[in-house]
């Protein structure tokens, strides 16, 4: 672990706004704690509770391995905060502060088409953030799906911090500001799509969002602006790249690594609301994602390339660390080690070098508890040592690279991440009680944008039914 010293010179919090909790004292020990989903979470939250910087409360993209601030942490985090007022983690008035904090630095944050200097342009935010000001990394992209992703924690607090007092009626403001303050529709192309991304130096990335991945968030977000929408029809344009396929005996919209069933899914409630391409399908994309969860263990479970360790309860496939980039025999043939990689196994695409990852399991808990609980379990259990500590699970681990010094029983990564964090506290709360999906059910720009994008059914129905004036259910 980096010490205490350095991590306040950057301005990281050790601890609350204030003093940390005596009873969230995770300190790691190398006697095994028992494994509990409590457990897990409360280890989990404390990631960005502890690591957010103090001047803009901005969220690491990993640790202990210090690098850049990741947008889409931070708008983890912001959810993550509520997540932990909800299970007594953090008081709601430390959570307020903390939360009202990073939603002013990020108004405060300049804009503009400088390359240098800035933070973003026209509303979006470039994925990665220095350490020490919160300014662009290097030349990294003004991220459309990232900025997405933190869009959707802002509304995360935004519904959930209700309450007449100064600093909750803040939150509200300052959040619809900058939600408001996203000029989608610049972003879009002559196809009606999304692009990914933006460069100052050259403008607009070629590549552009096609379903089916983790981008239906940021589709719902831009088709429910008030200021800055698309155009309704360009849900159908993304449905239309749809790959509907069988794959390890789960018929589905297939997308292989699993966070592009997650990310979206931490922040909606699908269940029971359909638009009209699953409507031909009689599915929701709740029970897609679950049929995705079973096809990735499924494809563990096979295990085609022999890989150690893979089995019913040591399994999950999607983006994260890997070992090294390093191409070796294995078998009876060559595969590719890699390091940082969206790996994942479906129709469309199969990566695998072998390396799991806890969030894999952690982030799909809601879809099949049956297997990702006692997944998690075991990996806890199996590999407390090396793989769990101070926040929860270490981010990935692979059984099968064993061929440098210290690595005779496989690769264990040494780094948090906090993309990959985000998905296992938020999911679980999800799993628990429910809380991210009910207050984004409360947000009225979450409801305009399924209700554009054609979704009908289940609670979206109940809106329909709401007297004149109200806009959320009970």
């Amino acid at each position: 672990m980096r010490p205490v010293n350095l991590l306040l010179v950057l301005g990281i919090f050790v601890g609350s706004v204030g003093c940390r909790p005596k009873s969230a004292d995770s300190t790691a020990s190398s006697k095994p704690v028992p494994f509990s989903l409590e457990e897990l979470q409360r280890r989990t939250f404390f990631y960005f509770w502890d690591l957010a910087d103090t001047t803009y409360g901005q969220i690491p993209d990993r640790y202990p391995t210090l690098t850049f601030s990741s947008i889409a942490a931070t708008g983890f985090g912001l959810s993550s905060y509520i997540a932990g007022v909800n299970n007594g983690f953090v008081s709601r008035q430390d959570a307020a502060a903390r939360t009202l904090l990073t939603l002013k630095a990020l108004w405060e944050m300049p804009q503009g088409d400088s390359s240098t200097g800035v933070s973003g342009y026209r509303g979006f935010f470039y994925h990665f953030l220095t350490l020490d000001k919160a300014r662009r990394f290097k030349e990294v992209e003004l991220s459309t799906i990232d900025t997405g992703l933190l869009m959707a924690g802002i509304l995360s607090v935004q519904s959930y911090f209700d309450e007449n007092n100064q600093t909750e009626q803040e939150i509200r403001t300052v959040a619809d500001s900058l939600y408001r303050r996203v000029e989608w529709d610049w972003a879009l192309n002559d196809s009606l799509r999304l692009s990914m991304g933006w460069h100052p130096e050259k403008g607009f990335l070629a590549s552009d969002w096609r379903g089916y991945n983790e981008a239906m968030i940021l589709l719902v977000l831009a088709l429910g602006s008030p200021t800055h929408p698309i155009p309704a029809e360009c849900w159908e344009t993304w449905c239309s790249t749809y790959p509907w396929e069988t794959f390890e005996g789960q018929e589905h919209i297939n997308f292989d690594p699993l966070f592009g069933h997650q990310y979206s899914q931490m922040y909606i409630d699908f269940r029971g609301i359909q638009d009209p391409f699953l409507r031909k399908h009689q599915l929701d994309y709740f029970e897609n994602a679950r049929r995705a969860t079973l096809a990735n263990r499924a494809y563990c479970l096979r295990n085609p390339q022999g890989f150690t360790g893979y089995g019913e309860n040591q399994w999950g496939l999607t983006a994260c660390d890997g070992p090294a980039y390093d191409r070796r025999p294995w078998q009876q043939d060559t595969v590719t080690f890699m390091e940082y990689s969206a790996r994942g196994a479906a129709s469309t695409r199969i990566v695998d070098d072998g390396t799991i990852a806890p969030t894999a399991a952690g982030g799909s808990i809601p879809f099949a508890p049956e297997v990702c609980i006692p997944a998690l379990e075991y990996m806890w259990n199996t590999h407390y040592d090396q793989l769990v500590d101070t926040y929860g699970f270490r981010d990935a681990y692979n059984l099968s690279y064993t061929f440098k010094p210290g690595m005779e029983a496989g690769w264990f990564d040494k780094d948090y991440l906090g993309i990959d964090q985000g998905p296992i506290v938020l999911q679980i709360e999800n799993y628990r009680s429910g809380l991210i999906w009910e207050v984004m059910r409360k947000n009225p720009y979450i409801q305009r944008g399924l209700q554009r994008a054609g979704f009908q059914g289940g609670w979206l129905e109940k809106l329909d039914k709401l007297p004149p004036g109200k806009t959320t259910p009970n």
